[in-house]
């Protein structure tokens, strides 16, 4: 068996690649969502539904959360009965909060793409549901207030995925309190990244627009401020002793999970993307092939980061 099996199939990890791909996607939406809302509020001018950033995010939100749940759901030992976990709520349960966390995100991840681009879905349907015209206009008149309730919603849902892990006791690494701040940082990490993908590439916003230069304004910092809380996140549990310093040695001080850790997180996902921006000439970083190998490198640590916290999390159990 190969080292990457090996790594990847160990008889001690509970949630596997697939759950990480589920956090990803869910800290992605989280993060475009919270970007997305700043910058119609602060930075756009003119109809925000004309912009590349938001039609990006009006895709990657809802696709990161039917998606994620969708990959989530069938990963379950009986998929069929997911659907018992959102009519009986159990208060006391990470994962039941977790499933109306997403319904009530969802709903009004919804109701506020729908007032952006409410003549673009109008003109689509062409008249054949004036129902839909008649809710989204009354929902107009509320569309402050569940902008601010949507980005709080993206905010919890950032920092729901950090919690989620940080529930199991019985794996000292996941049982971190830094960890949902970690994911919070990594969701807009991923966010901006994929928001200037799309909405560059796809939507064909223009890499000199105000919103693109305030996401790449944006995305230094967040990437610092992430090391930094990495550097908290190992720095602390060294700092605790027995069972909490073994597992933070077990992650980054040898064999694979080190070495994914250090070149794959580190160094292709938040290093490289940092110098590239640093130092590459500004009329390479307006082209194509440059936002495409930035933004990729950036998702890539991202998802890197996700599944490196979840198996090198499993590692080490009291």
């Amino acid at each position: 068996m190969s080292e990457w099996e090996t790594a990847f199939q160990s008889g001690v990890v509970v949630w596997d690649w697939i759950i990480a791909i589920y956090l990803f996607l869910a800290g992605m939406s989280a993060g475009s969502v919270m970007i997305s809302i700043y910058l119609k509020r602060k930075v756009i001018v003119g109809k925000p539904s004309e912009s590349g950033i938001l039609k990006a995010t009006a895709f990657l939100a809802p696709f990161g959360i039917i998606v994620g749940l969708t990959i989530l759901v069938f990963h379950l030992t009986k998929p069929l009965d997911f659907w018992k976990i959102m009519i009986f709520i159990n208060p006391t349960s990470v994962m039941a909060m977790g499933v109306v966390l997403f319904n009530v995100y969802m709903a009004a991840l919804f109701a506020w793409i729908g007032i952006i681009f409410r003549k673009q879905i109008v003109s689509f349907l062409k008249g054949r549901f004036e129902i839909v015209d008649s809710i989204l206009d009354k929902l107009e008149a509320f569309e402050n207030y569940l902008e601010l309730f949507l980005a709080f919603l993206a905010l919890l849902l950032a920092v729901y995925t950090g919690f989620l892990l940080s529930a199991l006791p019985t794996f000292p690494m996941l049982n971190n309190p830094v960890l949902p701040i970690l994911f919070l940082f990594s969701s807009l990490s991923s966010g901006a990244a994929a928001c200037l993908l799309v909405g560059i590439l796809v939507f064909k916003e223009s890499p000199l627009s105000a919103s693109v230069s305030w996401v790449h304004s944006f995305e230094r910092p967040v990437v610092m401020f992430e090391l930094f809380v990495l550097v908290a996140f190992f720095t602390g549990l060294i700092f605790a002793g027995g069972q909490s310093e073994q597992a933070a040695w077990n992650a980054i001080s040898g064999g694979f999970w080190a070495s994914w850790f250090w070149w794959g997180v580190i160094v292709v996902g938040m290093l490289l993307p940092l110098l590239m921006n640093a130092l590459t000439p500004k009329s390479i970083r307006h082209g194509a092939l440059y936002i495409f190998t930035v933004t990729s490198l950036s998702l890539a640590g991202v998802l890197m980061l996700r599944t490196f916290i979840l198996y090198a999390g499993q590692l080490t159990v009291v």
